[in-house]
């Protein structure tokens, strides 16, 4: 669909250079398919970061030789996807790292074609902040953290978990660029599960869970797709559960000091007969400081976790969320039967023994998708 309202694309990754009506363009699967930018309004610019030359994936250790993933936002689906493949990712044997085994039906919880997975970005889906956005699903659950480049060249560090607060809304402010994700490498050695449901086989995602199994005792559940925004539990044994340390608070960015941005080339325009579709991140403040998005964000962000009990995490999520999402793909009640029904099989196959509650969800499997664990 074209967009009638722009007047100008220029390639440009530098949020120096941002202005009112603009918008950012990355991939090419939802300005195009809104003909608008759905979180923003009518762009009357284009600031397509494409040519950035950002790699896509970058492996780095610290000075304590800990191991972290880099994704770019403009890191296409495909090439996310083949990191699953890769035998020895960041240099170590691939089934030390079964979290990545998520990435497979998480990328196939797009729902698209090839041909959409090439062009489709990482930073796209999470800056457009839909609820059945699957990566906004994959890097919650990974306890991932934003790199946000700021029209004054300072950048800052955000919790995925926390970016999004709602359908098409995001904590990015004036002119924001999303530039990376960090993911720690201790969420990619930890053992996953994977659970999605839609309304039709092979339709858009009505709940999504993952949980991944922090200690022999306790997990960290991430609820996206049946509610309005990420909500995230962290789940455990009586005798445990005082000692998980709490999720840390969404008003506390990880601040960094200014620096250049080196990396970010300058601005040259571009003609208008792109075919790259694009993603828009300014000026989405879904709440004030101090102000919950939610009823009840508390019981997801205590200090103490939840009890591994279905009766117990089912309260809590019911709480945490607040109210269910409501759309075409899956009426409010039905989402909240699913995710309970979904997060208890969670339960059941992280924490054998351990749960409480979840008998009869020993063995299931619900959903129209299924992880594929690596074993060599």
């Amino acid at each position: 669909m074209d967009v009638t309202s722009v007047d100008e694309v220029l390639m440009c990754a530098d949020p120096r250079e941002w202005r009112v009506g603009d918008s950012w363009l990355a991939g090419g699967t939802v300005i195009y398919s809104y003909g608008t930018d759905i979180t923003r309004g009518a762009p009357r610019r284009l600031l397509d970061i494409t040519g950035a030359g950002w790699q896509p994936l970058t492996w780095h250790r610290d000075a304590d030789g800990a191991l972290s993933l880099e994704i770019a936002s403009t890191c296409r689906i495909a090439d996310l996807r083949a990191l699953a493949d890769d035998p020895t990712p960041g240099g170590v044997m691939r089934a030390e790292l079964p979290g990545l085994d998520l990435i497979p039906p998480v990328c196939d919880s797009f729902v698209a074609s090839w041909k959409i997975w090439h062009v489709s970005t990482v930073g796209g889906n999470v800056a457009t902040a839909l609820p059945a956005g699957p990566m906004i699903s994959l890097l919650t659950a990974w306890d991932a953290t934003a790199l946000i480049l700021r029209p004054d060249g300072r950048r800052r560090r955000a919790r995925v978990a926390d970016l999004v607060v709602g359908p098409a809304k995001t904590r990015l402010g004036y002119g924001e660029l999303i530039r990376s994700f960090l993911v720690p490498a201790e969420s990619l050695r930890q053992q996953a599960a994977f659970r999605r449901i839609s309304l039709t086989e092979r339709g858009r995602s009505a709940a999504l869970l993952i949980g991944r199994r922090t200690s022999e005792q306790s997990l960290r559940l991430s609820v996206t797709a049946s509610v309005f925004r990420p909500v995230m539990l962290d789940i455990a044994a009586d005798d445990l559960s005082a000692g998980i340390p709490p999720i840390p608070a969404a008003d506390a960015p990880l601040d960094i000091p200014p620096i250049p941005i080196a990396d970010a080339p300058p601005a040259r325009r571009r003609p208008t007969v792109a075919t790259s579709a694009g993603w828009g991140v300014g000026g989405q403040v879904g709440r004030r400081r101090g102000e919950s998005a939610v009823r009840g964000e508390s019981v997801a962000r205590g200090s103490r976790a939840v009890r591994a009990d279905a009766a117990a995490w089912r309260t809590a999520i019911d709480v945490a969320a607040g109210r269910w999402y409501d759309d075409i793909h899956g009426e409010p009640e039905w989402r909240r039967r699913m995710t309970h029904r979904l997060g208890d099989e969670i339960l059941a196959e992280l924490l054998p023994g351990v749960a409480t509650g979840v008998d009869d969800a020993v063995g299931r499997v619900t959903g129209d998708l299924r992880m594929e664990r690596t074993t060599a």
